[in-house]
Formats: structure tokens, C-alpha cells, sequence
């Protein structure tokens, strides 16, 4: 066993948090900014890295650290060390509504691949690191789905996805989703980006030009709700791109518009 082995808990639903459980000398990493409360006798401290190669000079550290930046998060991981005499927890949420997925990376071939925002928090010892996808079409158009987080260890990982959480085990069959809905994937599943439908379909369709195509072997996790596609739809409401908050579809709502202006 190389990650630190460490229990834990699912809370509530629909705003969901994990409640880590750490004997003393245990530790877990997160995201910064993850946290939500600890218990007494666990300490955090910022480090540049994961953790997961504690005899890392450097320069190492500072590599991992532009990888990291590149999926667009913190070049710095939080460790949360329980240094009492007894059990104590620290409890993590995610920063949109949505499930968080809880891994054993033992069970799955101690590697997972997710997309660049979705990891939340680890055991100590998991490695946190990005791949790039190789093929062409995906390279360009991707986006969401370019550059990927790879996981690597031994003990339970936690992940987060927006709205509903859908499984789906692949026996050889082929699966395509939009890429934002794409959480994560094992070993054994073949990713790329492919066009998704006539030229027609591909401008009028509304679902985008490339579709992400998934085949093989494996687990695939996806999301209901990406948080692109909920900040696009907040965005489209706000007031000052057409909404308003004076009664939106009644006539009552019109005549206040006009009234101001609007």
C-alpha cells in the first residue's frame, strides 16, 4: 500500500460534501479552496505538488506545478495531516451543485483519467499529474477534453460532476457525449473527438461541431450538468445581457421594461 489508507463518508444529495476520516499521521490532499470544516488535531499546509514523491527536488516541483497550471488550478495542493493522538475528520465540497464520486484506485487499475476540474481531493500518495490527448481532432477540438488530469495510486480518490451522475461500464461498445459531459474514464477505454453530424446538424444542431467518442473496456463516469454549460446559462440570463427580475414573461414584466427603459 503506497497512498495512506483513509475512510471516509458521502453528505447530503444534490450539494454533496465528503467527510474524511484520519488516524493520526494521516494524511489527504485537495484542491485549494476544497475545504469545509476540520476537526481538532488536523493542520494544513500549502505545498507545490502532490505529495506522491516526497524526495522530489525543486525543480520537479516546479514542472508539476506548471502542469498543474496548465488545467487551469492552483499551482499549490492543500495537505490536511491529522498530528493528534486520535481520530479526527476534514470534510470537502465542491464549488457547484453536483455528485462526488468516490474511487478506489486499487479496484480500477491505479490509474483514472477526468477531466482538468474535476478532481476534489486523495489520499496521500495518489499522484496528480495531466496527459494531453494525442490525436489530432481532439487537439483542436476538444476543448474541454484536451488536456485531462491523470490519477495514479493505490487508495480512494474523490471526484466531483455536475448535476446527475450517469456509470456506464463499456463491453466493446462505442459511446459519444458532449465533451463537457465527460467526467472520467479507466484503463481499456479509447477517447477521441469526432465530428458531430452533417454540416447541417453541425451548425444548426445546437450540440456542438465535435462530439467526444468513447470505446472499449472500462467505466466511463459522465455529468448531467458540466459547469460550462450552467455558467452559460446564468450568463444568458443576467440582466444586462436580455433578463431581468420586474416579472420575466408577463405582460405585467413587459410594461415595467418599457417603463424603465429596457
Amino acid at each position: 500500500m503506497r497512498c495512506h489508507e483513509v475512510d471516509y463518508e458521502i453528505i447530503g444529495h444534490d450539494m454533496q460534501l465528503v467527510e474524511v476520516e484520519l488516524d493520526p499521521g494521516e494524511t489527504v490532499i485537495a484542491e485549494a479552496g476544497a475545504m469545509n470544516y476540520i476537526e481538532n488535531g488536523i493542520h494544513f499546509e500549502a505545498k507545490m505538488g502532490d505529495g506522491s514523491q516526497p524526495d522530489e527536488g525543486m525543480m520537479g516541483k516546479i514542472f508539476s506545478a506548471a502542469k498543474r497550471k496548465l488545467t487551469g488550478e492552483s499551482i499549490f495542493t492543500t495537505h490536511f495531516t491529522n498530528q493528534g493522538s486520535q481520530k479526527a475528520r476534514a470534510a470537502f465540497s465542491a464549488p457547484y451543485p453536483g455528485s462526488i464520486i468516490p474511487i478506489n484506485m486499487a479496484d480500477i487499475g491505479e490509474n483514472l483519467t477526468c477531466q482538468k476540474d474535476s478532481f476534489l481531493a486523495a489520499a496521500l500518495g495518489t499522484k496528480v499529474s495531466i496527459t494531453l490527448n494525442k490525436r489530432l481532432g481532439a487537439g483542436f477540438f476538444g476543448g474541454e477534453g484536451f488536456i485531462l488530469q491523470k490519477l495514479e495510486g493505490d487508495g480512494m480518490a474523490f471526484i466531483h460532476a455536475g448535476g446527475t451522475l450517469i456509470k456506464k461500464e463499456l463491453k466493446g461498445e462505442t459511446l459519444r457525449v458532449d465533451t463537457g459531459c465527460l467526467v472520467a474514464f479507466t484503463q481499456g477505454i479509447d477517447y477521441d473527438i469526432q465530428r458531430s453530424g452533417n454540416l447541417k446538424s453541425m451548425i444548426f444542431g445546437g450540440e456542438g461541431l465535435f462530439l467526444a467518442t468513447l470505446s472499449g473496456h472500462g467505466t466511463v463516469w459522465l455529468q448531467s450538468l458540466p459547469f460550462s454549460r450552467l455558467a452559460d446559462r446564468v450568463f444568458q440570463s443576467a440582466s444586462s445581457y436580455g433578463g431581468s427580475d420586474k416579472g420575466e414573461g408577463s405582460i405585467l414584466g413587459g410594461l415595467g421594461r418599457m417603463l424603465d427603459g429596457d
